[in-house]
Formats: C-alpha cells, structure tokens, sequence
C-alpha cells in the first residue's frame, strides 16, 4: 500500500530533520515560504498552459 518514496515513515523522519536543521521558531516561516513558491509555480504553470491553448486555437483559426 504505502510502496512508495513518501511512505509514513520516512515523512516523520524528514519533519524531525527540519525541526532539528530550522528549530521550532523558524518552521513557521519555512512552511510560509514553502507554500508561496508552490503557489507561484502553479501560477506559471498555468499562465503556460493558457498561453499554449491560445497559441493553438489562433493556428488553427488560421488553418481553417
């Protein structure tokens, strides 16, 4: 079920490693800063994705 590379434990020992690397006080401010460059590569990701679907119906509009 849990095959894999995410699997519970391993999850567990990769938080443990950033509370040791950041300490508590600064997990905050990494999840933070985490969150919003996952949130911006969505954003791009999916300006990309509208600009390759305009790009298309435009040369298909030509074709035809």
């Amino acid at each position: 079920m849990f095959s894999g590379a995410f699997q519970p434990l391993h999850l567990v020992l990769i938080l443990v490693v950033v509370l040791i690397i950041f300490g508590p006080g600064k997990l905050p401010d990494v999840g933070k800063a985490v969150g919003k460059t996952i949130r911006e590569f969505k954003r791009s990701t999916q300006a990309d994705i509208e600009e390759n679907e305009e790009t298309k119906a435009k040369d298909q509009a030509t074709k035809a």
